[in-house]
């Protein structure tokens, strides 16, 4: 523990220093990222540059690397693995959790990291009660201040190459449930948002294909909780550790790392309270909301192989819903007028998929 290291053996000056390796392992990082970032553009022929998975499916039929299956005008994603015949349309929507297994997946990882997460922060109130700095109602803050001494600290000597790798990998260690979760969390929030945006062919103003990328982010609320959220819970680790050194003749020879249990304590709470509303979304989110529904649209969740499936004429605005009477099967796709709802008691096959058009 640091309490070897005091002011009664060691004489200690405060001053600023900078060490030198952690600014050499930024730049090799960044490095990295623009190497394989590069590496990738030369690699693999753009296609476009959008995040829409609108306009990734337009590209994908015009360089005929994605085609559309017959037969499944009124099929949705969670059909995928079921026979894409005809079908009624249904008079609920399945949950974003049984609609795809790709996204059950990310939902079961942001569980773990929110175990993992209470699990550090009563490991750390352990460790420091143990050490005789237990959290008491005088040290609880949500800032670090001089009564914050709740806290225990590890420090490494001899410092060298084996040393700040071990230290790189401590705090990568703890800072990847946040990472990943918040990652996890942006693909479920991307997830629902694409699905809402769909949602609009079957509205009074139709769906606009062409978004503005930033624009999606301030009018869908869950976006901008999220973008909200990642520089936050960012910060509040930050404030859950202290980073000290011990320097002799410029030269870092000790480096202590201090977990501050008040702000862990902290932190971890509204980690998982992110976490668990990221959680709580594909589960109920749109599945009340599609219950409630008397005009169903065929869930796509963005993936781009249902959306080919559905829409049949491409267009800067669309609307989806009955395009044509037919015996046996009617036809339902999308037009850039609006249409007639779906009727429920018709059995709909599709009558072939159209070219797509340029949205610019």
């Amino acid at each position: 523990m640091d309490d070897q290291f005091n002011s009664e053996t060691i004489p200690v000056a405060e001053g600023v220093a900078i060490a030198g390796f952690p600014l050499l392992i930024l730049g090799v990082a960044l490095l990295l990222q623009m190497m394989i970032a590069l590496s990738g553009m030369r690699a693999v022929k753009i296609l476009t540059w959008s995040s829409s998975p609108f306009d990734l499916t337009v590209a994908l039929l015009h360089h005929t690397q994605l085609t559309p299956t017959t037969f499944r005008c009124m099929r949705r994603v969670s059909d995928l693995d079921t026979y894409g015949g005809p079908a009624k349309p249904p008079e609920t929507q399945p949950s974003a959790w049984h609609a795809h297994p790709s996204i059950r997946k990310v939902v079961i990882f942001l569980w773990v990291t929110v175990v993992a997460c209470a699990v550090w922060a009563a490991l750390v109130m352990y460790i420091s009660k143990l050490y005789g700095r237990p959290l008491t109602l005088g040290t609880w803050s949500f800032l670090q201040t001089e009564q914050s001494n709740a806290y225990f600290s590890y420090y490494m000597t001899n410092v060298n190459l084996k040393a700040w790798t071990l230290f790189f990998v401590n705090i990568a260690v703890i800072q990847a449930p946040l990472t990943l979760g918040l990652h996890c969390s942006e693909l479920i929030v991307n997830v629902i948002r694409d699905e809402r945006q769909w949602r609009c062919a079957t509205g009074r103003k139709g769906l606009r294909v062409a978004t503005n990328p930033l624009k999606s982010i301030f009018i869908h609320p869950i976006c901008l909780v999220l973008f909200i959220a990642k520089p936050f819970l960012h910060w509040m680790f930050a404030l859950s550790f202290s980073i000290s050194f011990i320097a002799f003749d410029e030269i870092v020879s000790v480096f202590f790392v201090s977990m501050y249990t008040a702000q862990v304590r902290t932190y971890c709470p509204y980690l998982e309270l992110m976490h668990l509303r990221s959680l709580y979304l594909p589960v109920s989110s749109l599945s009340s909301h599609c219950a409630d529904r008397t005009v169903p649209s065929q869930l796509a969740y963005g993936h781009v192989q249902t959306l080919a499936n559905l829409v049949d004429e491409w267009s800067p605005v669309m609307w989806w819903g009955h395009k044509e009477d037919g015996i046996p099967y009617c036809h339902a796709g999308t037009s850039d007028h609006p249409l007639p709802d779906v009727k429920m008691d018709c059995v709909y096959a599709g009558s072939g998929a159209g070219s797509p058009v340029s949205l610019s």
